[in-house]
């Protein structure tokens, strides 16, 4: 299976992620996090979401059905023990045209992981 991020077979991306690896950096924590979406893993998104601002819960399904279409990284920014990651995520939902969802994310790794804190989104 080709993993939904963009980045080859599924098994050799964020699949290992998704069954418990630890991201190499917030760039692929990112990435499997947009692909946690596209394949409706609301568990793995709340785990790699820091406690101090994730939500309790997340639903993750719609009608019509959201589709994620790809994954655009526009930059990765590391500092030390943050990072920014800049991307574009494309997406349809039922017949809809396509949209777009272009965010600047910030990152934290604490306890020997990266974790998602929040993000700024920029209109299109």
């Amino acid at each position: 299976m080709h993993c939904p991020c963009g980045r080859g077979a599924y098994a050799h991306c964020c699949g290992p992620l998704h069954a418990g690896a630890p991201a190499p950096d917030a760039e692929a924590l990112m990435r499997s996090r947009y692909s946690a979406y596209a394949l409706g893993l609301a568990d793995y998104l709340l785990a790699t979401w820091h406690p101090s601002t994730r939500p309790d819960g997340l639903d993750l399904h719609s009608d019509p059905p959201l589709r994620w279409l790809g994954l655009e990284v526009r930059r990765h920014v590391p500092a030390g023990g943050t990072a920014v990651v800049e991307f574009v995520a494309r997406h349809r939902q039922g017949g809809g045209r396509a949209g777009r969802l272009h965010e600047t994310s910030r990152f934290v790794h604490e306890r020997q992981q990266w974790f998602y804190v929040d993000g700024d989104m920029t209109p299109d």
